[in-house]
């Protein structure tokens, strides 16, 4: 009896252990068969971004370490037609509503993925060595002969310059001071150089700059609302994790870099 006992109780025991190392090969086998796979995300951007998200960057991949973000800065006009041409984007940030909206009427938008992200404000700087200019009026002066604005047309920020210098009514002592950039960090550059004497940018632009003197900070009656919204393309071949680079912008640790570099969040 003792002896049947005994041979039971080791039967027992070896299936329980060929159990467990079955258990284990499968547990094996199934991790195995999930492999990691990376993703590529093409994110379109206005340029006034750029120092941001190139912050924001890094921590997301660290918390997504599969996600590989590749982003595309210009000026939201550019974009916009770049879009509107076929371009393989995710996730697009224009610096106003009206390249963004462009898009929706084309239905180029994913449904429900478009949200307000950011404000900003409007500045106008000079190089640091340019002390005649305390304000905008200042403009009007007769030393003062080239002032930098983005092309209204498709640069947001030259739009907002255009709506201040007209509220102001400088437009038509100051228009044939205006020299065009293609983008607001041209508009920058032309001022850090002095190729300019002065010039209008974000707030978040100048922000970056040492090389600038800023003279103004226009209220928001003076312009249209800057507002930076974002989406997910339609066309996109990984809305999901589009989606989530998205909403991750919206957390406090995307928020507190927009925050540094001059962004209303």
């Amino acid at each position: 009896m003792k002896l049947a006992k005994k041979i039971t109780l080791f039967f027992c025991l070896g299936m329980i252990f060929i159990t467990i190392i079955s258990g284990k090969f499968q547990s094996s086998d199934s991790t195995k068969s999930v492999p990691f796979q990376p993703v590529s995300l093409m994110v379109s951007a206005a340029i006034s971004l750029k120092d941001a998200l190139e912050e924001i960057k890094p921590i997301y991949q660290k918390m997504h370490q599969n996600v590989e973000i590749t982003y595309n800065f210009s000026s939201s006009g550019s974009l916009q037609q770049q879009i509107e041409q076929g371009a393989p984007v995710d996730v697009f940030i224009s610096a106003a509503n009206q390249q963004m909206d462009a898009l929706e009427s084309k239905k180029l938008l994913l449904v429900g993925t478009r949200q307000k992200l950011l404000t900003n404000q409007l500045v106008l700087v000079t190089p640091k060595d340019e002390t005649n200019v305390i304000k905008i009026q200042d403009l009007t002066q007769t030393n003062i002969s080239r002032i930098a604005i983005g092309e209204p047309n498709s640069v947001p920020v030259g739009r907002y310059a255009e709506e201040v210098i007209k509220y102001y009514k400088n437009l038509d002592k100051i228009q044939s001071k205006i020299i065009y950039a293609k983008n607001v960090r041209q508009v920058l550059n032309y001022i850090e150089t002095g190729n300019v004497n002065a010039g209008f940018v974000y707030l978040s632009d100048a922000k970056t700059s040492r090389e600038i003197r800023l003279v103004e900070i226009f209220p928001k009656t003076s312009h249209s609302p800057i507002v930076y919204p974002i989406a997910v393309l339609k066309n996109s071949k990984n809305p999901k994790i589009a989606k989530e680079f998205s909403q991750f912008l919206f957390n406090p640790s995307a928020k507190k870099v927009f925050n540094k570099y001059g962004f209303g969040t």
